[in-house]
């Protein structure tokens, strides 16, 4: 399969480690904490479905330069109205789905504010990994606005719809250790460590078969929107598919010869 290449971003940075198998995509944009305009937005749609269709890349991290993850839409655009909708479906939408729908882990290591529209980016994510000092924050509410970038579908399934209505009405800034025990995220850990240690659970999970990844994910989505029945019977479909793959043999084969399988994706 042809090697993916990356061209030079203006507001993203996209790094691959052939070595580890994880890639990374770094919002860059940090004199405005990472706002998410179209320019940055059309630069990201490009670079997550690379990452995504890259056979060398088996887990993707997402993060944001500087003191934020993201601080939302990028209000100098100045979208209302029927723009706003334009915007939301044109220019948010595909980079969301690429990413929920990726046959692949992501995980947010979310830095500062996630916030707004970003926030969504955060939690949309398999994974996420909050520095102590980060928050989310859904400030709808205060500037006459509701949760956009399907924040609410991503909340009410996080937490319920009493607890997604809380935050989103009072317009609290979660704090890293509430999202811990809320369920929002899956790691809290010291703001210096941030990169350090979702790198490291990334290169650890990149070790594991990309097929198992991939498909357990696939289900999870399944089951997130569909009844007992609907979920078991994806999971019979993809678990045939599992069950036939190269790397199913080969992890069989290396039980017995009581070494460690080397997976490859298919």
């Amino acid at each position: 399969m042809p090697k993916i290449e990356y061209p030079a971003y203006d507001l993203i940075e996209v790094d691959v480690d052939e070595t580890t198998h994880v890639g990374q995509l770094t919002l860059n944009a940090p004199k405005k904490l990472n706002a998410l305009g179209v320019a940055m937005l059309t630069e990201m749609r490009d670079g997550v479905n690379r990452l995504n269709a890259d056979r060398n890349v088996r887990v993707v991290i997402l993060t944001g330069a500087g003191r934020a993850f993201s601080a939302g839409a990028d209000l100098t655009e100045g979208a209302t109205g029927t723009g706003v909708a334009d915007h939301l479906q044109q220019d948010h939408r595909p980079v969301l789905e690429a990413i929920l729908r990726a046959p692949k882990p992501w995980i947010s290591a979310i830095n500062g504010a996630c916030a707004g529209v970003g926030s969504a980016y955060g939690m949309i994510c398999d994974l996420s990994v909050m520095a102590e000092d980060a928050y989310i924050y859904q400030a709808f509410a205060g500037i006459g606005l509701i949760p956009d970038g399907g924040a609410t579908w991503l909340l009410a399934n996080a937490l319920g719809r009493k607890r997604a209505y809380e935050i989103i009405a009072t317009g609290e800034k979660v704090a890293a250790d509430k999202c811990l025990d809320w369920g929002l995220v899956n790691r809290v850990v010291p703001s210096d460590a941030l990169l350090a240690e979702t790198r490291a659970w990334a290169e650890e999970l990149a070790q594991r078969a990309p097929l198992s990844l991939r498909y357990a994910k696939a289900s999870l989505r399944t089951a997130s929107t569909s009844d007992y029945g609907a979920a078991y019977d994806r999971e019979v479909e993809l678990q045939a598919i599992a069950g036939s793959s190269h790397d199913s043999q080969e992890a069989i084969k290396a039980f017995r010869e009581k070494r460690t399988p080397t997976f490859e994706g298919r």
